[in-house]
């Protein structure tokens, strides 16, 4: 679901935008102005919440971005494999997550995570 839309002039550091599909936070903005009769122009740079690969992009000024709603939830970690088995603290349910390597490894069963839920994706970003 979407929460809102916004145009690239409007994307400031650390906004959630949607690019291609995918879930991206926005580091870096450069907006240049044009001629006379000419649009602006705004570079985006943006780093994927799900993969962690930087994207570029050089769009007009006044092109929309869609912004997700992130679901930032509680779990308990339950097992550890190829994916976490976590159950949420608030409804109980339990599901399979993907997670970075670098949390993985700090992760132990019976310990809590914070995961996030995107557009019905969800990856676990931190051990709290």
């Amino acid at each position: 679901m979407v929460l809102k839309i916004i145009t690239a002039h409007d994307a400031k550091p650390g906004t959630i935008i949607m690019i291609d599909g995918e879930p991206y936070v926005v580091r870096n903005v450069d907006i240049s102005k044009t001629g006379k009769h000419g649009a602006s122009k705004c570079r985006i740079e943006a780093v994927g919440i799900m993969n962690g690969q930087k994207k570029i992009v050089a769009v007009p000024g006044h092109e929309r971005f869609d912004v997700p709603m992130v679901d930032k939830r509680k779990a308990q970690v339950l097992t550890l494999g190829d994916k976490v088995s976590v159950m949420d603290l608030e409804s109980f349910e339990t599901m399979e997550i993907d997670c970075d390597e670098e949390i993985k490894n700090d992760l132990q069963e019976n310990s809590n995570v914070e995961y996030w839920d995107i557009e019905g994706r969800k990856i676990i970003k931190r051990k709290s």
